[in-house]
């Protein structure tokens, strides 16, 4: 079993994270390993799964963007009694008997949530960022709906009209994208297509731009064709918790986001909104497009939220940005071509065509030496579209304790990895162990 760690006070550069551990992350732990006993006698096919996980997570450099690690803590909430719960409804409106501790765990995640971005509703029941941008959709739009949102080969999400998706086949989306010269938002294509097609509503969000949105100029392109506006803010939403990242919630009529990612609390979604939006949000995600709430899931979004609103986190993300800005120039050094040509955010998203080889082959190469991280699609140039990119992020090594230090190696270990070479790979390997030993995710 790897050793665990709580990551919510962050390591001085002196101090490793095993170091760093609190008695509370250690009790946390030893519960942990006193339920992986008892799964292991009952269920060791499953124990061995959960064990081999463990040992994945440790064994290597987890750089995809939308993962993070927990805190002991709110792994505690998520194994705690309110998995058993059914609470079909909202606190004080139940459908279900014996509520009052659900009840209690739903509104100080509400509580939290409105605060900590600012919020005058929020509802913490969406079971995932894709749930939370259905619900939107649901609140404010009719099937056959004109939408405008980035293109999917830009860097748009699933749910900003992928044929495949419920987006896709319920409402008409328009696309818009970015500059071939810059990488960044063409805020005149948007505009000018709100013009043309007058969409009932304008998405602002990406799964792969790295660099802050205009939130302001979004506003006002809405507000000049009468459309709303709706931030999926996935991506971003741990940034502006810790004031990292501009936040959308005084411009956006609805604001999107997952628990997730940065955050670093349990996989879900959010929705943020004003109170004149509030009843048709809270329908649109119940009864209209989920069940009963996952109780354990909203217990452990509320210990997210607590520790997204600390001083320690605010540090945080900071280190979260710089480490990402630091890694995006290394690599540009080392002849990969950042997108945007750097980052503001977790995200760095590099073309490695420059080293010879597109982006599956270099997220196979480097998952082999033990670097884990996504494909994404670039806009232009030959052969554009999903896989010809790669797309990493810095929030969980930083939750480890790695440092700019650690970015600068990283970038070098990258391009050896790539070479199509047996024994350079397993040299890889080894500095990957090495530095992943030193940084553990957690702790006993």
């Amino acid at each position: 079993m790897p050793p665990l760690t709580a990551p919510t006070e962050p390591a001085s550069p002196d101090t490793s994270p095993a170091e760093a551990g609190t008695e509370a992350g250690t009790e946390a732990v030893s519960g942990f390993d006193a339920g992986l006993g008892l799964l292991r006698r009952q269920d060791p096919e499953i124990a061995d799964v959960l064990l081999g996980e463990a040992q994945r997570q440790a064994d290597g450099l987890q750089l995809i963007a939308a993962e993070n690690f927990t805190s002991p803590a709110v792994l505690a909430a998520l194994a705690s009694p309110l998995a058993n719960k059914y609470a079909e409804g909202y606190p004080g409106a139940r459908y279900h008997g014996g509520c009052v501790y659900a009840d209690a765990a739903e509104r100080i995640a509400v509580d939290r949530a409105k605060a900590l971005f600012g919020a005058a509703h929020a509802n913490v029941q969406p079971h995932s960022g894709s749930s939370a941008v259905l619900a939107a959709y649901a609140a404010l739009l009719r099937p056959g709906d004109t939408v405008l949102a980035m293109s999917l080969a830009h860097g748009g999400h699933l749910t900003h009209g992928a044929p495949a998706n419920f987006s896709g086949r319920w409402f008409d989306f328009v696309s818009y994208g970015v500059d071939a010269e810059t990488g960044l938002v063409d805020y005149e294509q948007v505009a000018a297509l709100a013009r043309h097609h007058r969409p009932k509503a304008i998405v602002c969000g990406s799964i792969s731009y790295p660099r802050h949105l205009d939130y302001a100029l979004f506003r006002s392109i809405a507000d000049e064709v009468g459309a709303y506006l709706i931030a999926d803010a996935a991506h971003p939403l741990g940034l502006i918790a810790g004031g990292a990242a501009p936040n959308p919630v005084p411009f956006a009529d609805i604001v999107c986001g997952t628990t997730h990612k940065v955050l670093r609390g349990p996989r879900g979604g959010l929705v943020l909104c004003g109170e004149e939006l509030a009843a048709r949000v809270d329908r649109a995600v119940f009864p209209f497009t989920q069940g009963g709430a996952q109780m354990h899931t909203i217990a452990a979004k509320a210990v997210a939220f607590g520790e997204a609103a600390t001083p320690a986190f605010a540090a945080y993300a900071r280190r979260v940005v710089e480490n990402a800005r630091v890694l995006s120039a290394a690599l540009a050094a080392e002849g990969f071509a950042p997108t945007t040509g750097g980052t503001d955010t977790h995200l760095v998203t590099v073309d490695p065509t420059p080293l010879g080889v597109d982006g599956r082959v270099a997220r196979d190469r480097l998952a082999a030496a033990g670097i884990v991280l996504d494909t994404c699609a670039l806009p232009y140039g030959e052969g554009h579209g999903e896989g010809r990119g790669i797309r990493l992020g810095t929030a969980a090594v930083t939750t480890q304790g790695m440092g700019t230090a650690e970015m600068a190696r990283i970038a070098a270990l990258f391009t050896a990895a790539l070479r199509d070479d047996a024994g350079e790979t397993a040299r890889v390997r080894a500095d990957v162990r090495e530095i992943a030993g030193r940084f553990p995710p957690y702790s006993r």
